[in-house]
């Protein structure tokens, strides 16, 4: 089990990869260095226009002693398609994993041994020219830090009470809702706050025009199982192209399970409790991985999610992705890699 005492990145390793660009050269001065502090300008545009994306993935210790990554370069595919609707300069993706697997491989000691924790790789890029016109930068940052984790929520793999919301937005069609930027996470944390005061541990955010289709949580895409379909909201540009949402989708399939990327409306979710055909609700991310959901509320009705137990196809997916991780289970689609150049 994951130790409950790391945390989620409270902790960090000793180095980070550093990288810079500047307009006409392109991304140079590829570096490893120290972990340390980052000295910026006051002007610097990231401080003023939040020009700024990054990505999460993890390193996990396998049963042999190995590191591995899991699915690297989909997340680097997905920090460049971040980078396209930020108007920041992609970066390469064969050089960019190599290094990060060298810095892995630097820091291999700090991958901790205990199932279900994992170095967390967090790569970001930040404008840097120090300016205060409103237009993209001509200079940039990249670092990725590692950090040591354990579950992300505090419940571990136990079932959580999520607020669904018809207050606030997190995104609209045509905004940044599908890019990962510090904006999307700016704009849920009042929610969140309020959620986790109520006694919740997240919010389910709702459509920003009705306010009735279901979107996702703050930190991770969510699935309902209805009877014996598996549905989730489909990617129409508000909501984050989960890499762990893509495997849950990829899995499900291939055991057979019908899998619906549609929209699915609170109106529906709440029939399909009363009817006894909402039979599991659970949340998907790379933080997380799995996460069964005990209970929905939505203005003030509660939905409790069979009976607060976890269903099987949710087990099922926990097991085999962190079987996956591990090493404990064969890895069905070729998503582990090495994790040193």
């Amino acid at each position: 089990m994951a130790d409950p005492d790391l945390g989620f990145g409270r902790v960090f390793t000793d180095h980070m990869l550093v990288m810079n660009y500047t307009q006409g050269i392109g991304w140079h001065d590829a570096r490893i260095e120290p972990y340390g502090p980052l000295t910026l300008d006051p002007a610097t545009l990231v401080l003023h226009y939040g020009q700024a994306v990054f990505d999460g993935f993890k390193a996990f210790r396998s049963d042999s002693g190995a590191v591995v990554l899991f699915r690297p370069r989909d997340h680097i595919t997905r920090l460049n398609r971040s980078c396209a609707r930020l108007c920041i300069p992609a970066v390469d993706q064969a050089s960019v994993l190599d290094a990060l697997k060298r810095l892995v491989h630097l820091d291999a000691d700090w991958v901790p041994r205990t199932f279900g924790c994992a170095v967390y790789i967090r790569p970001v890029i930040i404008a840097t020219e120090a300016d205060l016109v409103v237009r993209p930068s001509r200079r940039y940052r990249f670092f990725t830090i590692l950090s040591p984790v354990g579950a992300y929520y505090r419940e571990g793999f136990q079932p959580v009470r999520i607020l669904v919301s018809d207050r606030y937005v997190r995104a609209a069609r045509g905004g940044l809702g599908a890019a990962k930027t510090p904006a999307n996470y700016a704009a849920s944390l009042l929610a969140a706050e309020e959620a986790k005061a109520a006694g919740f541990t997240q919010v389910l955010g709702l459509d920003g025009t009705e306010r009735t289709s279901v979107e996702e949580v703050g930190t991770m895409n969510i699935f309902f199982r209805l009877g014996d379909e598996l549905v989730t909201p489909p990617l129409e540009g508000t909501i984050l192209p989960g890499i762990t949402r893509d495997c849950v989708i990829r899995l499900a399939s291939h055991w057979g399970i019908q899998v619906s990327e549609r929209r699915i409306s609170m109106p529906e979710v709440i029939g399909a409790h009363a009817s006894g055909k909402l039979r599991e609700v659970f949340g998907s991310g790379t933080a997380a991985v799995i996460s069964p959901v005990s209970e929905l509320v939505f203005q003030g009705k509660s939905l409790l999610i069979a009976d607060g137990r976890v269903g099987d196809w949710t087990q099922r997916l926990f097991d085999t992705l962190t079987g996956s991780q591990s090493g404990k289970r064969e890895e069905p689609c070729g998503w582990t890699l090495p994790g040193s150049a």
